[in-house]
């Protein structure tokens, strides 16, 4: 029903602009893609999808000013798989959470499963939520994500163009003993900058997140320390790419997309990550600053 709909709000000779009701959410827009010209050697070339995004006046605001994205709702109203116009199958509503049921194959995603995002593009704004992840769980929490196809016509993934605060379990998961100095674990600018204090609870218990971005400022702060900061689209972010595995010479789209992420605009998506295994998010909310 949800793809038919949008089908029919992007199909040829259509209206530029149409509200689209879906459930309790409106979706506004028309989908459009956009050619890109990269400015790193090597890198192919790409497009970026834009979708029609959700009204954000349709959700609930808080007592201190938040927008609920979820609390338990059994649609998971504004969510969609990325690069689809549906909520992945492994993608579940369990005891007021949402669950990603485990395929057990790690970043090798199946077709039922996939990446999660919330289909609103977020430019300044506070972003908090709870996680916990079964025992050796891996997932992540991306910002500022664009749907990217390579020249194929497929999707890159999401963490190609969106930084990601590590969701994993420190203890028994081998990534936390991977990349430098701690910085693939829990609330870690993944593979860049280690949450210090590392303070996370352990496999199957709840951490609480919170990621500031604004204006370039972006930090992480887990189970309430500020664990990570640091500066976007400044020379000392672009050689922080250089030193990761996305660095310009060893994943030259990884190194584009990142370098802009947000794109011209500054603004992209939250996403949660399928990374194969169980994983659960709760009490979902954004702040919108000016």
């Amino acid at each position: 029903m949800f793809g038919a709909a949008l089908a029919a709000l992007v199909a040829c000779g259509g209206p530029k602009t149409q509200d689209l009701v879906i459930g309790e959410a409106t979706y506004v827009g028309e989908t459009t893609e956009v050619a890109m010209t990269p400015t790193t050697p090597n890198c192919p070339e790409y497009t970026v999808v834009n979708r029609p995004q959700v009204d954000l006046a349709a959700f609930p605001v808080d007592a201190e000013g938040f927008h609920v994205l979820f609390n338990g709702n059994e649609k998971m109203q504004g969510w969609r798989g990325y690069g689809k116009d549906n909520i992945p199958s492994r993608w579940s509503v369990e005891d007021g959470c949402i669950k990603f049921t485990g395929s057990g194959g790690g970043e090798a995603q199946t077709g039922e499963g996939g990446d999660l995002l919330f289909a609103h593009k977020f430019k300044n704004f506070i972003l908090e939520m709870e996680w916990k992840v079964s025992k050796g769980g891996n997932s992540g929490i991306f910002y500022l994500a664009q749907e990217i196809k390579n020249a194929n016509g497929n999707y890159e993934p999401m963490y190609l163009s969106a930084p990601e605060c590590q969701v994993l379990d420190n203890v028994n998961h081998p990534d936390a003993m991977l990349g430098k100095d701690g910085n693939r674990q829990s609330s870690s600018l993944y593979d860049m900058i280690p949450a210090k204090p590392q303070n996370s609870n352990p496999a199957e218990e709840w951490n609480k997140v919170r990621i500031m971005v604004y204006k370039g400022t972006v930090v992480h702060t887990q189970n309430g320390e500020n664990v990570v900061e640091y500066h976007l689209w400044t020379p000392q972010w672009t050689d922080m790419l250089q030193a990761s595995k996305f660095s310009a010479e060893r994943w030259p789209m990884g190194f584009e997309l990142l370098n802009n992420c947000g794109g011209e605009n500054h603004e992209g998506y939250i996403g949660i990550q399928d990374h194969g295994d169980n994983v659960w998010y709760r009490n979902i909310r954004v702040k919108v600053l000016e």
